[in-house]
């Protein structure tokens, strides 16, 4: 299956489960590869044959900028479901979100999650 990749997403949202995260808010960035089959699109050489990637950027900057999740695990749901939802090619898709400003003690880079959902689910 070919898939669309867009890398290392750069937002700033108000997801966390202690209430100044929710306030205060932190960076996120977040990593989508959708799983379709880019072949229409290579041969007619035409945006409305594949999964228009700038839209799909627009859909996941609004879920992080405007919603608010206690979870990144159902931030990254959302986004899954939300990209299964609004590009009917799109047969399987991955999310990862990683927040590197957790408020956790300790050095480290971020934390994260990693899910993979398809429309067969």
């Amino acid at each position: 299956m070919d898939k669309i990749i867009m890398k290392n997403l750069a937002f700033f949202g108000y997801h966390g489960a202690m209430a100044e995260e929710n306030v205060l808010g932190q960076k996120f960035f977040v990593d989508v590869e959708i799983y379709t089959d880019l072949k229409k699109a290579g041969k007619s050489d035409q945006v409305e044959d594949t999964v228009h990637y700038g839209e799909a950027y627009t859909l996941v900057k609004d879920i992080v900028e405007k919603k608010t999740f206690n979870l990144i695990e159902a931030l990254a749901e959302n986004i899954a479901n939300e990209i299964l939802t609004n590009f009917s090619t799109v047969m399987e898709i991955d999310v990862t979100i990683r927040k590197p400003e957790a408020p956790v003690p300790g050095i480290y880079d971020y934390f994260g999650v990693q899910i993979r959902r398809s429309r067969h689910e």
